[in-house]
């Protein structure tokens, strides 16, 4: 979680969503100090960053990135917008973000509630697991297929062809 709140909010919010790692908070002027190796274990290994500047949205989003993590962002505001287009999947609220967060990113809610976009992951996870379903059956079956063709080509098999029969009227 990344926000521009307080760190006893973020840290009371980060509770009550049962987040990993909330025994601490780095703040935006912790950021500040940290070398890129540090920055890089930092972002590692914490979950609630609060207190954080337009420019540090961006460097978390690429920081998260580069740990090989995907990213999802969301923000409603001008000042959230590169760290919006960087990230994986950005999300900017419709109702009351404004037009450039709204063009920066990937998805826009049009109810602005955070349930929305939990409801997206869940159907969008049923959705690739079906996929993967379809062509885990799927596969097989065409293979099998293709194999009987290909042996029959290789075979030199003819299959007899029936002629076809007109009407006399087209």
């Amino acid at each position: 979680m990344i926000t521009g709140d307080h760190p006893v909010t973020a840290l009371a919010i980060a509770k009550q969503l049962n987040m990993r790692h909330t025994e601490r908070v780095i703040s935006g002027a912790d950021l500040q100090h940290y070398s890129e190796s540090d920055y890089r274990k930092h972002v590692k290994d914490c979950d609630v960053f609060a207190r954080i500047a337009p420019e540090q949205k961006l460097q978390l989003v690429q920081a998260l990135q580069a740990n090989g993590h995907v990213v999802a962002m969301t923000g409603d505001g001008v000042n959230d917008a590169p760290a919006l287009r960087q990230a994986n999947i950005g999300v900017a609220m419709g109702m009351g973000g404004t037009e450039v967060a709204k063009e920066a990113a990937a998805m826009v809610l049009t109810d602005d509630h955070f349930a929305t976009i939990e409801a997206a992951v869940e159907e969008g996870r049923g959705v690739f697991d079906n996929l993967v379903k379809f062509i885990a059956w799927t596969l097989p079956t065409n293979l099998g297929e293709g194999l009987v063709i290909t042996a029959a080509v290789f075979a030199n098999v003819a299959l007899p062809i029936p002629p076809c029969k007109s009407s006399g009227s087209i």
